[in-house]
């Protein structure tokens, strides 16, 4: 009898961890929300986006001139970041894959589309570019950020 409790044993075992990792293999991927509260965190990000993101987007996340308007090469300039520009509407998880792996198409661009954002996921660890966001979300107004927060929290469910 003990054998036979033994065997169930590890079979429910077995059937539970399979469970838990298909749960994780399923589950949206990225960060549940990143929170520019954390002080210590945006001051970091402040620090990286400077150093690797400001040349193009601009020192104040005002992006480059006429970021609407295609350049001669038919690519877009860089768009702002602040309140201005669109990058509150998407979820934070995109928003990480778009530093990480720069836009790709079908995916965080418009299928065939070509850009000059490069990807950073060689550059900086996916702490840093936690950060570079949490620095970013940090000069929304209240609204701006609630916006977003929603859009995340909406992708993930």
């Amino acid at each position: 009898m003990s054998r036979k409790k033994l065997i169930f044993g590890v079979v429910g075992v077995a059937i539970l961890s399979a469970a838990a990792i298909l749960y994780s293999m399923t589950r949206p991927s990225g960060p549940a929300f990143i929170d520019p509260a954390d002080q210590t965190l945006v001051m970091q990000g402040r620090a990286i986006y400077t150093n690797n993101c400001a040349a193009c987007h601009g020192e104040s996340l005002q992006g480059q001139p006429n970021w609407r308007e295609r350049m001669a090469n038919s690519r877009l300039p860089a768009p702002p970041h602040d309140k201005t520009g669109h990058t509150w509407h998407h979820p934070d998880a995109m928003l990480v894959d778009m530093v990480k792996n720069g836009l790709v198409p079908g995916k965080t661009a418009p299928p065939g589309y070509v850009s000059d954002m490069p990807a950073y996921g060689g550059v900086l660890s996916d702490e840093e570019i936690v950060s570079v966001i949490a620095y970013i979300k940090s000069t929304w107004p209240p609204k701006v950020l609630e916006a977003q927060k929603e859009v995340t929290l909406q992708r993930q469910n």
